[in-house]
Parts: structure tokens; sequence; C-alpha cells
């Protein structure tokens, strides 16, 4: 009998890569779909209240916000340190509620408008007379369902 011998060293087959393009785009599918965008950058400082008892939000597409609080630091000099309201990335005047309100309106479908939520992200320092205010331009554009943003107590009463 003859012995077998075995010219060179064995080299590996190489990886198969067809597989390779259905894996990136699983992940990127995933990563898209799970990943949310900031919609709003704030411009001022906000420490919502706390409260006892509290309901999330059902659908918040049909959700408007309006933040109220003190302009951050690099705004204090342009805009005062007195709170002022904030209508997506600008600051604004409660005369611009109206408008913003209607745009935010015009966003939506026809059977969507009157389930619109305008939700008020006021910081818990702020007077009472300017979210009087807002809720009177709020009324004049008949946006009558408000959400007043809170953060849960921390301890159970």
């Amino acid at each position: 009998m003859g012995k077998f011998r075995k010219s060179g060293k064995k080299e590996l087959p190489p990886v198969s890569t067809a597989s390779l393009p259905d894996i990136v785009f699983m992940l990127l599918f995933f990563f898209m779909v799970s990943t949310t965008m900031k919609e709003v950058e704030l411009k001022i400082n906000i420490k919502v209240p706390q409260a006892s008892q509290i309901k999330k939000l059902e659908k918040k597409s049909l959700v408007s916000y309006i933040y109220v609080g003190e302009p951050q630091k690099q705004f204090v000099r342009t805009m005062g340190t007195e709170p002022r309201i904030q209508l997506n990335d600008q600051f604004s005047e409660v005369s611009d509620i109206g408008s913003y309100i209607e745009e935010e309106r015009g966003k939506l479908d026809e059977a969507e408008r009157p389930l619109l939520t305008t939700s008020l992200k006021v910081d818990e320092k702020t007077k009472m007379g300017i979210v009087t205010d807002i809720k009177q331009q709020l009324r004049r554009v008949s946006a009558l369902k408000i959400n007043y943003s809170t953060r849960k107590s921390s301890k159970e009463e």
C-alpha cells in the first residue's frame, strides 16, 4: 500500500458574502423603524411640575406642543430672563399661537383635525398669567383640547 501525501497546506474555502446585503438592509430597516428623531430643539429651560395622577397621550402625531419657560443662557442677552413662548424652533409671542395652531391643523387629514390636542409644556416656576393668555388664544381658534405636560411624582400619596 502506498502512502498518500498532501502537497502543500490545506486552504480554507472563501467566506460566502452572498447574504451580507440582506443582513445590512435588515439592520438598516430595524434602526430606521426604531429610531425617533428629535423634532424641536429647546431654546428654553423647562422643568415640568409633578403630578400624582397622570395619563399618557394615545396618539402623539395628533399633539402640537407649546413650550413656556426662561430662555437658556445663550439667549438671555437678547430675550431677557422673563418666561418666553417657544413654538417649534423659534421664540414667539402670544399673538402667534393662533396661526401656529392653524398651521398644525393644516398638516393633518380632514378627519383628524378635531382630534388635535395642544400640549402645554410649562416650567414649574412660570406664573399663570402667560398660561392664561395662551389659553385665551387657543380658545379664539377653537383649540379646546388642552393637555398639561407633567412628570410623575416621586412619592405616592
